[in-house]
């Protein structure tokens, strides 16, 4: 339904389901990804539901294996992580976890979205083995990008700064993921800017 209302109202905004590259799948996450071919996919996004009830299965260990199996050598997970305000112990859980399976880096971002509780979500941006990814410097920076002033459509919040400033913890939350950090295995890097 949110795909055929993102179609009709705003036509501009879901042109990237036309792309060829683009698999869409709307379904059960846990299930599609079980019957992945190995090393398929370059990177997975999940915007998934609240942790809780049948969602629960998407923040805990069988998952995240399950994603990185599907994942290509230096393939990327960008995942929900919640509110750093209300789910600083779910945040922790999926970091030691997603530390545990991915090789390469897991880095916390967040960003403030008015209709999340609390007026901000989480991403948890994992990578594997393999060419390393930086997450906090955009390799195409969207300020380089001509499409946007050619068609007149300049983005009018994201630009760099804006996205390496989601990846600034709080002292806080810094504190909280620390021991995270401090724990991590050489080449296992966890940020926590």
């Amino acid at each position: 339904m949110v795909i055929d209302v993102s179609h009709k109202f705003f036509p501009e905004l879901s042109v990237g389901f036309a792309d060829p590259r683009v698999r869409l799948h709307v379904g059960d996450a846990v299930e599609y990804l079980q019957h992945a071919s190995e090393g398929n996919y370059d990177v997975i996004i999940i915007d998934s539901s609240d942790p809780i009830g049948p969602a629960q299965k998407l923040v805990e260990k069988p998952f995240f294996d399950t994603i990185a199996r599907a994942l290509r050598p230096g393939g990327v997970l960008c995942n929900m992580a919640e509110s750093m305000w209300l789910h600083t112990h779910l945040i922790q859980d999926m970091i030691s976890v997603c530390r545990e399976i991915f090789k390469g880096s897991v880095h916390y971002a967040w960003a403030s979205v008015p209709t999340y509780p609390s007026g901000v979500i989480g991403f948890l941006l994992c990578s594997k083995e393999g060419s390393p990814v930086d997450f906090l410097n955009p390799v195409n920076p969207i300020e380089k990008l001509d499409g946007g002033a050619k068609h007149k459509r300049e983005l009018r919040f994201y630009n760099s700064e804006i996205h390496s400033a989601a990846f600034a913890l709080p002292t806080f939350l810094k504190r909280e993921v620390a021991a995270l950090r401090e724990s991590s295995p050489p080449g296992n890097e966890i940020c926590v800017s």
